[in-house]
């Protein structure tokens, strides 16, 4: 069965994720939602000031909120019997009718903020944007293959530290590999290739004429998203993955274990 979610050209979610009315982040959402609409019917989620519950709970499995079992499962059935939470509902109808999800952001000790990933909990929903057993292999569908293929990603995050902090060999470690979890576990997981990260450094100190260029800047980022190609995470059932082990086979990036080899070539 085909279960795809097609997009609809021309769409894009943006989910903005911050507390604060006079921020450096709402800044930049006001920048760049401006932006987008010149190319995109924009519908945006903001997280804080909708009040979105993050945490995925009871209310989450309908009415089978009493019976015992895996919670994902339990999830998976609640959709398919269409009880899903409307604020839940309305977040995966916004997302399956596009082609771009934006995802915005502070870094909080060196991941998204927990409003963020319980959106990701509870929207990325078994049934809803993953679940599915390829029938040829008996595996799952999942990364590169997941209910949500044919969208893009623009990932926007603050951070407190310079570039050189969040480097390669930074003591706070790399930014790529800090966000693989979203990028890599949730995004790709379900199809969703993500762009190039927008990063905002050394965000903290920033004055109002480091708003300004920063506003400017990510506009123009987003007038080019068009001619802009995702990285190349490979596919679980590409080939370069053991389907026993489901660990890369030896022949790719023999001796190597940094999470950049699972990058295409």
């Amino acid at each position: 069965m085909n279960t795809f979610h097609e997009p609809t050209p021309g769409r894009a979610h943006w989910v903005y994720t911050h507390p604060r009315r006079n921020s450096l982040n709402r800044h930049l959402l006001r920048a760049g939602t401006s932006a987008l609409t010149e190319h995109f019917d924009v519908t945006v989620s903001d997280l804080y000031a909708e009040g979105f519950d993050p945490a995925l709970s009871d209310r989450d499995l309908g009415s089978l909120s009493t019976v015992d079992g895996n919670v994902s499962d339990l999830a998976g059935q609640a959709y398919a019997r269409g009880e899903v939470e409307p604020e839940v509902r309305r977040e995966q109808e916004r997302l399956a009718a596009s082609e771009l999800l934006v995802l915005q952001f502070p870094l909080w000790w060196y991941g998204p903020p927990a409003m963020l990933k319980g959106w990701l909990d509870r929207v990325l929903q078994t049934g809803f944007a993953q679940g599915e057993t390829d029938e040829a292999s008996g595996l799952p569908r999942r990364y590169g293959d997941g209910r949500l293929l044919g969208r893009k990603a623009l990932i926007i995050v603050t951070a407190g530290d310079d570039q050189r902090t969040l480097g390669p060999r930074g003591v706070s470690g790399d930014l790529e590999s800090l966000l693989f979890p979203l990028t890599h576990g949730a995004l790709w997981y379900v199809g969703v290739e993500a762009l190039d990260l927008h990063v905002v450094y050394e965000a903290d100190g920033i004055g109002e004429a480091g708003r300004e260029h920063e506003g400017r800047r990510l506009a123009e980022r987003i007038k080019g998203l068009s001619a802009e190609r995702p990285r190349s995470y490979r596919r679980m059932l590409g080939g370069d993955y053991d389907r026993a082990t489901r660990a890369l086979v030896d022949t790719v990036n023999p001796g190597r274990t940094d999470l950049a080899i699972h990058l295409g070539d």
